[in-house]
């Protein structure tokens, strides 16, 4: 992503610039209270969108025992994980490609993902490349189903996660919904389009604001499934304060209100279902061309 450009309240950084700003040690572990919502909008027929809002626990199931407890014990630590899809390639097809994404990586989490043992030092780096793999396979399962059924042909998805242990977020990112974080009054965007307009801007063919109506503004070029096999997942870590709000959002959100009016909101509302229910109904009320998912995750 570019340096910094600050306008008004809005800030596009480059996550390594948040992850120097470090809770020290010793803090209190972080809590997560957060909403998600998604809605047609008022011209498709259908809500192809899917998110997925989940805690990972430490679990111990007791089968006996002599002694008066639980029969379920937990651990102190919580992992928060967060996900939007916006499917693409026809009604059956798009929904049918961001609900498998989902649950691929639902899959990954429950099978695969060590959470509460690769977490210190370097082993972050190993979360984010778990998180790489996790998109990988979600992105062969949504080519596989493709393959097999040819009115499905060409379906693939967005998919923008974040997930959180303690004061750490660490994101993955494929397509162009986005994850933003809220601090401080300021709201920074964690993540890139992965469209053609987008690359033309970082390339200089076009001027950044002429992309925001750009008849190819929806051309997307990175995506779970779609046409092509090969996929670029774009990772990012970032240290979390407390006070924090993280938005993950479909496109449908983004095309109806600017950075500025969505900032605003989240900087308005105390709560994160309240923020939620009120960007979509924003959204809605300036037009609601597509379909609308809002995340809200709030750190305290």
């Amino acid at each position: 992503m570019s340096e910094p450009q600050i306008s008004s309240d809005v800030a596009v950084v480059t996550p390594r610039d948040l992850d120097a700003m470090k809770l020290p040690d010793g803090h209190p572990p972080l809590s997560v209270v957060s909403f998600g919502l998604t809605d047609a909008g008022k011209v498709r027929a259908t809500n192809q969108d899917q998110f997925l809002i989940a805690v990972l626990l430490k679990a111990l199931q007791v089968q006996q025992t002599s002694l008066p407890q639980a029969k379920v014990q937990y651990g102190a630590e919580r992992g928060f994980l967060c996900i939007v899809a916006d499917g693409m390639g026809g009604h059956a097809g798009g929904e049918q490609a961001s609900a498998l994404a989902i649950d691929s990586v639902e899959t990954f989490i429950l099978g695969t993902f060590k959470w509460f043992a690769q977490f210190k030092g370097p082993e972050q780096d190993q979360v984010l490349a778990d998180f790489q793999s996790a998109l990988g396979q979600a992105n062969a399962r949504v080519l596989a189903e493709a393959a097999e059924r040819p009115e499905l042909r060409g379906m693939g998805t967005t998919l923008t996660l974040a997930y959180s242990l303690n004061d750490v977020l660490f994101v993955a990112h494929v397509g162009d919904s986005r994850c933003y974080l809220g601090r401080h009054g300021i709201l920074y965007r964690l993540t890139r389009d992965h469209t053609l307009v987008e690359d033309m801007v970082r390339r200089g063919a076009l001027a950044a604001e002429e992309a925001a109506q750009h008849r190819w503004r929806h051309v997307i070029t990175n995506a779970v499934g779609g046409d092509s096999a090969d996929l670029k997942v774009e990772v990012h870590r970032v240290h979390l304060e407390v006070g924090d709000r993280v938005l993950l959002c479909s496109d449908g959100l983004t095309e109806m209100l600017p950075d500025e009016e969505i900032n605003q909101v989240l900087h308005s509302e105390a709560e994160a279902e309240q923020a939620c229910r009120r960007l979509v109904r924003r959204a809605n009320e300036a037009g609601g061309r597509d379909n609308i998912t809002v995340i809200v995750a709030d750190f305290r």
